[in-house]
Formats: C-alpha cells, structure tokens, sequence
C-alpha cells in the first residue's frame, strides 16, 4: 500500500488521485490530509479512504504522524510553493500542482529550498508527458526538422470562462493566465525545442470582453437581463457554448477586478528567445468557444516542419526537401490528452523506486520564471530577461 499525504484535498487533485494515480497503482490510500475546510475535504474522498483517514493541523505533523509514503499538494495557487518549499525538508516523493509559484518571492524560496533536498517532484505538466507532444519531440531528436529554429504555440480555450465565473476569478489567487494556463505551454515549448526560454516580449489584452460595470455580487438568478445575456445558464445550454451550467456570478461584474488594480486577461501573447539562439511566439484566449478550439504546436526548421494539435488529437510532418507528408492520429479519450496517466506513471515509479520524474522541479520554476516575464513584460511593455536555474 502507498500511504499518500495530501495538502489541499481539492478537486482536481481528488480527481488526480481516484482516476490517475489509482489507475497505475489501486493500492494508493489517502492516509493523511490539511486542508481548513475538512468537510469539502471529506466528501470528495473515495469511500475506500473514508474509514482511515486522519486530519492533520500542519505539514509537519503529518510527516511524523502518518507514517507516509508520498505527498501531494492540491491547495488554491497561491499555496502551491508555501507547502512545496515545507515538504523539501523531507525526501518523501512530492506531486505539485502548477503553477508551482505565482511571485518571484515563491519562485525564488523554492529554488533554494530545493537546491540542496533529496525531495524529488513530479510537477503537474501532463502536455509535456502527453503521447501527442513525446512523438512530436521523438520526430524533431531524430533530425525531421533538421535544427529547430522557430515554434509556435497556440491555444484557443473553450471552457475560458471559468477564469470569471469561479474562483479562478479571484486575482489575488491566480495573478493572472500567463502563470494559471501559458505555465504548461512554455513547459512543452521548452521541451520540444530542447532549450530553455532566455527572453520574453509579451502583451495582454484585460476587461475588453469579461469584467465591467455589473455590481459586485451580482449573479444570473438575481439579474434582469438574463434572458439576453449570453452568458446566462439557459442561453449557454441553448447555444452549446459550453461553461457553468447553473447560477454562477456575472463574468461582467466589477468583482472581477479592472485593469489596472489587476484582473485575468481576455488574451496573451509573447515573443521568446530560447538559449539555442531560436525563437517562437505564443497567443491564448479565453472567449472563444465550440469548434474554435485549438492547442498545440508547430516546430519549424530548415528541413521540415512538425505540428499537432491536442484537439484534432493529430500530429502532421512536412519534408521540406521530398514530396511526402504524413500525419498520425493519437488515441482518443484521455485526460489532459494522455499526460494524466502519463504523469502517475512516472509519480508511482518515483514512490517505488523505480524511475524518475519527467517533470521535476527545475522544470517548474523555468516555466514559473518564464511566466513571471511574460507578465511583468505585458505589464512594462518592455522585454524582459527570465532567470535562469540549473538542475
């Protein structure tokens, strides 16, 4: 049996672990959890960890109460790096949620709190893991592409109104969607490219489309302009344009937070400067919906190019230099695309013994980092240098 700890019981690492990590392993218990709000905590259990399961004030008294294995933390964003930074003292197995930081501050304490620990990290970065993005980066160490010179990153968010109908709204909590989404696609950029991201131009787009004037607090059951909005739950149930299907507060609420005292943005983009000499550009947005969706990449080079798309759930290859194109349909289905599985794979052998993590730390506070220029930079206008980290 894994004896698992568990920082922040939330929903997604609730679901990580009954559909993920038990998937690879069945024999995972949740032995051991802090979280303040101990009842949600205790109705997203599975039943078979219901019976045991011990509540703990802190960190430290769950280590040296619970007789664990493993630790996992799931906390709001603003959390992730407070307990990361605790559970390096220890050199139990860690699964972190990103983004692994959301200030220089955080980002800066993790990387000395784990400069000299033995904790070893499975971050929370299923693209990079994903079979879609591992063949595609196959292609490109095989030579399909010759040198990689240029990438492109794309993503088109379906599901973006979360970012302002739930507490995703809360800025104070997630500081913004370079740090919130563009974490995992500077992550799999980096991978594929086989370089770390050196220098950041970016530009944001806030409080054009989501947020405005609507009170604070307002929600569609108490507004009088539901029927038209299209926002409301029954015209996105009549429009399949997807989002919360019951009450939820208004996207155009003044809650949401302004420009300028900080808000999530419509849209993001960035130029990036790799190590290699190579450079890219990135674009997300969260207004868009239905069959507008798109995530992926294109990897260009002199020889060929690769690209794929996580939606289409297919990768292409173009020979620049003979008359052949082909393309590969990957399995359908899977969580976060395959990198769910792929991720507990690797958290399970961590907790054995019997591999180590494609993910590790390093590899979340250069994504962290990367993040942090590109908002500090659509902020300032001007580029900005990412801190480098070894490891």
């Amino acid at each position: 049996m894994i004896r698992l700890g568990v920082l922040g019981h939330g929903g997604r690492i609730s679901s990580v672990i009954k559909h993920c990590l038990r998937a690879v392993e069945p024999d995972v218990r949740v032995v051991g959890i802090v979280d303040p709000d101990e009842a949600g905590a205790r109705a997203r259990l599975d039943d078979r960890d219901k019976a045991d399961v011990v509540f703990y004030k802190n960190l430290k008294e769950m280590v040296h109460k619970a007789r664990l294995d493993a630790l996992a933390v799931g906390t709001r964003c603003n959390l992730h790096a407070v307990y990361a930074a605790q559970a390096a003292a220890y050199d139990l197995p860690l699964y972190l949620e990103k983004p692994i930081a959301t200030s220089s501050k955080q980002a800066t304490a993790l990387e000395r709190a784990f400069r000299k620990s033995k904790c070893q990290v499975v971050v929370s970065f299923p693209l990079r893991v994903s079979p879609l993005c591992v063949l595609a980066r196959e292609l490109i160490e095989e030579g399909a592409v010759g040198s990689p010179d240029h990438v492109l990153g794309v993503n088109y968010v379906p599901y973006g109104t979360c970012y302002f109908d739930g507490w995703y709204r809360d800025y104070s909590i997630t500081q913004g969607l370079f740090l919130q989404k563009a974490t995992h696609d500077f992550d799999y950029m980096m991978y594929l490219m086989g370089s770390p991201i050196v220098r950041v131009m970016a530009m944001a787009t806030t409080g054009l489309v989501f947020g405005g004037r609507k009170r604070a607090g307002l929600r569609c059951s108490k507004c009088d302009e539901a029927e038209a909005c299209l926002e409301s739950p029954q015209n996105r149930k009549r429009n399949l344009s997807g989002g919360v299907g019951g009450d939820h507060p208004c996207v155009f609420g003044r809650d949401i937070g302004t420009p300028e005292t900080g808000m999530n943005e419509d849209s993001s983009s960035a130029l990036i400067e790799f190590a290699s000499g190579a450079h890219g550009a990135y674009t997300q947005v969260f207004y868009t919906r239905r069959d507008a969706a798109t995530r992926g990449a294109t990897v260009s080079g002199y020889l060929g190019t690769v690209s794929f798309d996580w939606y289409t759930n297919q990768l292409k290859r173009v020979r620049h230099h003979a008359p052949f194109t082909d393309v590969t349909k990957a399995g359908e289905g899977q969580s976060h695309f395959g990198g769910d599985y792929e991720l507990a794979l690797d958290f399970i052998n961590v907790v054995k013994g019997k591999g180590a993590s494609r993910t590790p730390i390093w590899a979340g506070l250069r994504s962290v980092y990367s993040c942090l220029a590109a908002k500090e930079s659509a902020a300032t206008g001007r580029s900005v240098a990412v801190r480098q980290v070894a490891g």
